[in-house]
């Protein structure tokens, strides 16, 4: 089977063995039900409505029942994530979306055929580190750019603790490099027209992701991606192709955050309040590098910036989580007043 099935998963497996069940890796989950590859092939299994468990997403490990004569394969069980992609969700709820599971590898993709935003991808790193995998930041398509090594500089900057290597699909620069440094299960990440898709086929060594034109105004492509899927790549591991993401919102990612502004942090511990914000206080040791240029200024504003998005959505959580509780609270207050009232018309 493969797709990242190591010694460790199956050990983890082995109570699940013992029911009877099948492992597999889930390639693509839809609303009930799932693609999953197992030893005998890639199998569509049932989620069963209520189930305990939260729903599968790419790149989780589950347990699923054999088929039987009178029914398909069914979701029993999704083993415990070693790394989990998460971003805030869309919608106004408070919980975050899961983009990929058990990833080894986030590859950073950020074109060089437009101008760098830098927040973007600091933003895509604080999810990378927070996840728990080895971010790589891949700038695509330096054969449009004057002066491509001079950008990787750029971009090293803001990636602190990343390797940032330098592609382009069409004269293949960087590619052997790039294959070099990926491990297990790599996933795509950044918006549509980064050249995820075009760089996913170069790995693989077939045109098998889709591929879309790219608007020159803004450098900005079709979603010609809808959906995750596992791919297994010739020279072992797994590749994870996303769709294009148009809105990358935090969500818990504080972790990430203190990895992606790694110096801002670091230059923290000097300042003379423990709990310095950085903005006005006296004796700020990050203050005085932003004055000396050693810390450019963007980069103190994106870390604050994001640091309230955290906050914020960590506010939205707190809040569900208390209007949770709050409700709960008042189901048994109503159920004791519908007891007492009942024992008084006894009386």
């Amino acid at each position: 089977m493969d797709y990242g099935w190591d010694e460790a998963w199956n050990h983890a497996f082995s109570p699940s063995r013992e029911a009877g069940l099948i492992p597999a890796r889930i390639v693509r989950a839809e609303h009930g039900s799932c693609e999953a590859v197992t030893d005998a092939g890639i199998l569509r299994a049932e989620i069963p409505g209520g189930a305990e468990q939260a729903p599968p997403t790419t790149g989780d490990w589950a347990a699923l029942s054999p088929a039987t004569t009178s029914r398909g394969p069914v979701l029993r069980a999704v083993l415990e994530r070693r790394t989990a992609l998460v971003r805030s969700t869309a919608s106004r709820t408070s919980g975050g979306q899961v983009l990929a599971a058990n990833v080894d590898t986030v590859v950073v993709a950020v074109s060089l055929a437009v101008p760098r935003k830098h927040g973007r991808t600091e933003r895509m790193l604080a999810l990378a580190w927070e996840s728990g995998a080895q971010p790589v930041v891949v700038l695509t398509k330096a054969d449009r750019c004057a002066d491509p090594q001079q950008a990787a500089a750029e971009v090293s900057e803001v990636a602190p603790g990343a390797d940032v290597l330098v592609t382009s699909a069409v004269t293949g620069e960087g590619l052997d490099t790039l294959a070099a440094v990926l491990n297990g299960t790599i996933v795509l990440l950044g918006p549509s027209g980064a050249g995820k898709s075009t760089l996913g086929n170069r790995l693989l060594g077939e045109e098998r992701l889709a591929a879309g034109a790219v608007r020159e105004a803004d450098g900005k492509g079709r979603h010609t991606t809808a959906w995750r899927e596992l791919v297994p790549l010739p020279g072992g591991g797994v590749l994870l192709d996303t769709p294009g993401l148009r809105a990358i919102g935090l969500h818990d990612a504080q972790t990430g955050l203190e990895q992606t502004f790694a110096e801002i942090e670091l230059l923290a511990r000097e300042c003379r309040f423990t709990d310095c914000g950085h903005g006005s206080e006296p004796g700020c040791a990050v203050l005085a590098a932003v004055e000396t240029g050693e810390i450019p200024r963007r980069r103190l504003d994106s870390y604050h910036r994001l640091l309230r998005e955290n906050a914020y959505a960590a506010s939205r959580t707190d809040a569900r989580l208390r209007a949770g509780r709050e409700a709960t609270r008042k189901d048994i207050t109503q159920h004791l007043r519908a007891t007492y009232r009942f024992r008084d018309r006894q009386r």
